[in-house]
C-alpha cells in the first residue's frame, strides 16, 4: 500500500480532541438533563441499550471522517491480474524422425492435431506464429490473430531432413522479438558480425530469465539436434531476452526403428537437451508418447502459460463510498432516536 497525498494524514491529529471535547459536552449535557427530568428518567437513560443509542452515532461519524481523511491520501494498492501472453510462437519438429508411428497416426500428425488445439484454445487477442525446423528453420506464419491462417500453415506443414534444434529456437526467438537486434546471420549460418550489422553491435541488456511477461515460445521435437547452432546457446539468448521456452518432447522414450532406403535407424527423444532448454529459460519440459497424451499437454500449457500481472489500483473511491455510508448511517440513527443529528 502506498500514499500520493500521505501529508493529508496529518488531518487525522485533531480527531482526538475534537472526539474529547464532544465526550465532555455529551457529559455536560446528560448531567443537566438529570437535574431537570429527575430521577427516574436518569436511571431509564442509564440502561445499557440506552448507553449504546448514545454512542453510536458518533462513533460512526468517527469512522467515516478517518474513511474520508485516508481516502484523500489517495492510497494506491498493488493488484495482481491474471494475463495472457500476448504473444506466442509454435515451433514445430518437421525432420524424418517424426514419420515414427509409435504415437499414432504418427508423429507430425499427432503433432499438428495438438497444435490445431492449442490454437483453437488461445484466447482471441493472443497473437500466434509458427517456425517449422528440420535441417533448417523457417517462419511458416508470422505472428498473427487469425486462427484460420494459423490451422492452414500447420496443415502445409512437410516432412524434411535433419535437425536444427538452435536455429528454430533463434528464429522462434527473432520473430517474437523483432527488434530487439538478433542477428540470424550470425546466429544461425556463422556469418561475421559485420556482414549483416555493418560494424554494429546489439546494445541489448540482459534481464532475468522469464521475465518477459508478454511473449514465450512452445517448443516441440522428438529427437536430438545433428545441424545448426547448438540449442543450449540458444536457449541462453532467449533467457537473456527473458522469453520462456516451453519444452515437449514426443515420441516413446525407447525410441522407434525407422526403415528408409533399406536403410533402419533408432530414433530417440533427447529428452536431457529438452529438459536443459526449459530449464534455462524457467519454462517447463513436458513428454508425450501418445496423441491424447500431447493433445492434454497442449490443453495444459494454455492454463499454465496465464500469468499475473501486478497492477497499481487507487482505492480512495472504496474508501469514499465507506465514508459516505457510515455518514448516512450515522445520520439516520441519531435522527431516529433522538430527533437531531448527532
Amino acid at each position: 500500500m502506498t500514499l500520493l497525498w500521505p501529508r493529508m494524514l496529518w488531518l487525522l491529529a485533531p480527531l482526538p480532541v475534537l472526539a474529547w471535547a464532544y465526550i465532555r459536552l455529551g457529559a455536560r449535557r446528560r448531567a443537566a438533563n438529570a437535574r431537570l427530568a429527575g430521577l427516574s428518567l436518569l436511571a431509564a437513560a442509564a440502561t445499557r441499550g440506552a448507553r449504546l443509542r448514545v454512542a453510536l452515532p458518533p462513533l460512526l461519524f468517527l469512522g467515516a471522517l478517518i474513511a474520508l481523511i485516508a481516502a484523500a491520501s489517495r492510497p494506491q494498492a498493488m493488484v495482481l491480474l491474471p494475463s495472457m501472453h500476448k504473444d506466442v510462437i509454435l515451433a514445430l519438429d518437421t525432420s524424418g524422425s517424426m514419420r515414427a508411428t509409435d504415437v499414432k497416426p504418427n508423429r507430425l500428425s499427432a503433432a499438428q492435431s495438438a497444435a490445431r488445439t492449442f490454437v483453437e484454445s488461445q484466447p482471441s487477442h493472443s497473437r500466434i506464429g509458427i517456425v517449422s525446423f528440420a535441417g533448417s528453420a523457417s517462419v511458416v506464419q508470422s505472428l498473427t490473430d487469425q486462427r484460420e491462417d494459423l490451422l492452414q500453415a500447420i496443415e502445409r506443414m512437410q516432412l524434411q531432413r535433419g535437425t536444427a534444434l538452435g536455429s528454430g529456437i533463434y528464429i522462434a526467438l527473432a520473430t517474437l522479438l523483432p527488434g530487439a537486434g538478433i542477428d540470424l546471420e550470425q546466429l544461425v549460418h556463422g556469418q561475421p558480425p559485420h556482414w549483416s550489422r555493418l560494424g554494429r553491435e546489439s546494445k541489448h541488456q540482459p534481464v532475468p530469465p522469464g521475465s518477459n511477461r508478454s511473449a514465450a515460445i512452445v517448443l516441440l521435437s522428438d529427437g536430438e539436434s545433428n545441424h545448426g547452432p547448438d540449442p543450449l546457446e540458444a536457449a541462453k539468448l532467449a533467457a537473456d531476452h527473458g522469453v520462456r521456452v516451453y519444452t515437449v518432447g514426443i515420441g516413446s522414450r525407447e525410441g522407434h526403428i525407422l526403415g528408409f532406403s533399406g536403410w533402419s535407424m533408432r530414433v530417440r527423444m533427447d529428452e536431457d537437451t529438452l529438459r536443459k532448454i526449459a530449464a534455462t529459460t524457467h519454462g517447463e519440459y513436458y513428454a508425450a508418447t501418445s496423441t491424447q497424451e500431447l493433445k492434454s499437454i497442449y490443453e495444459h500449457l494454455s492454463a499454465r502459460m496465464v500469468i499475473e500481472r501486478a497492477r497499481s489500483v487507487e482505492v480512495s473511491a472504496l474508501l469514499v463510498g465507506m465514508g459516505a455510508l457510515l455518514l448516512a448511517v450515522s445520520a439516520f440513527c441519531s435522527v431516529l432516536w433522538f430527533n437531531r443529528v448527532l
